[in-house]
């Protein structure tokens, strides 16, 4: 219930901070509409924890209110079976949201992400297309100063091929175009030494087709491309992205243990959200849901703040998505204890 309240009062918010590039753009309707659709499944996926800790604090609070928690425990019903029937339910929603998380949603997060990009974040990119740097393979490295992805063109490339840190030929050109139909890049100004023991051998060519072993996503993934991937896939990815030496190992980490810990923050919220309405308080049901709004603003500053540093620091990216789960946990324990007294 609390979930289809805030819904659609983000879509009207989202829609109406951004209707004027819409209609300035003439996005078709059909587009848009597919867009808040995606924008429904990935801002309720991203909060579904919340929605659920607000749904049991105002749950409770009525109980509460009507001193029918008081009368579970006088009729000398325990905590626990009290407490029963929410973790089974949270237990419930906790699956729900794990398997949505790593199968259903990263497809919207997709095509959310596509359409803001496309449409709502004006030159804000969705690659970093300056200064590559990549690992492609166990022997090979290539450098750009840029690349286009529009066309298809980079500049400035440069491959060099090691073996045990020794480099054994280095290839380098002004520009690089990867043309479709030949499924071959073209490089200009193309220049190759090779190394030996006692001279290099340099080959000059104004233009050369070739083929490497790269295509053209990996020299420029999306920003937001371990969000839109399925566990099975993030995994393969995140392992291919290592033995390439990408500096965003941190950031895909974050996102692989995401999808475990927001499933597991929905049993912690569900116990804080019991324990701090469970008592009967002057002003009822409104004084419980706002402490439970200060509780949920809370965990969401935890929760971007560790993130951030994951990327940012040597912060273990595991620990920094955890961390908010151990602090809020190590509360919902004391507030539970301290429920009944």
């Amino acid at each position: 219930m609390i979930q289809l309240l805030f819904v659609p009062i983000a879509i009207v918010v989202n829609l109406a901070d951004n209707i004027d590039k819409l209609l300035e753009k003439q996005v078709p309707l059909v587009e848009i509409l597919d867009h808040y659709y995606n924008f429904s499944i990935y801002f309720s996926s991203s909060l579904l924890p919340l929605f659920l800790f607000l749904a049991i604090t105002w749950f409770t609070s009525k109980l509460s209110s009507n001193s029918e928690i008081i009368a579970l425990y006088s009729s000398g019903v325990s905590l626990k079976r009290i407490l029963k029937p929410y973790m089974v339910g949270s237990l419930i929603i906790a699956l729900i949201s794990l398997l949505a998380g790593m199968f259903i949603v990263p497809e919207s997060t997709k095509k959310y992400n596509d359409f803001s990009y496309k449409y709502l974040k004006g030159n804000k990119k969705a690659v970093n297309n300056k200064n590559i740097f990549r690992k492609i393979n166990e022997s090979e490295y290539i450098f750009l100063t840029q690349f286009n992805q529009k066309n298809n063109v980079g500049t400035n490339f440069t491959l060099e091929n090691f073996s045990d840190e020794k480099l054994n030929f280095k290839i380098s050109s002004t520009s690089i175009r990867f043309i479709p139909e030949l499924e071959k890049y073209r490089l200009n100004n193309y220049t190759k030494r090779t190394i030996t023991d006692s001279i290099d051998i340099i080959q000059n060519k104004r233009t050369f087709d070739t083929i490497f072993s790269f295509s053209v996503d990996d020299l420029t993934p999306l920003n937001y491309v371990a969000e839109s991937l399925n566990y099975d896939e993030l995994i393969n990815f995140i392992e291919i992205e290592k033995s390439r030496g990408s500096t965003n190992i941190e950031r895909y980490l974050v996102v692989k243990y995401k999808k475990w810990s927001i499933p597991f923050s929905i049993f912690i919220l569900t116990l804080i959200g019991f324990s701090v309405s469970a008592e009967k308080r002057r002003g009822g049901t409104g004084v419980n849901l706002a402490f439970g709004i200060g509780v949920a603003m809370i965990y969401v500053f935890f929760d971007k703040i560790f993130g951030v540093l994951a990327q940012q620091s040597d912060l273990s990216p595991i620990l920094a998505v955890w961390l908010p789960n151990i602090f809020f946990g190590l509360l919902a324990i004391y507030l539970v204890r301290n429920a009944k007294k």
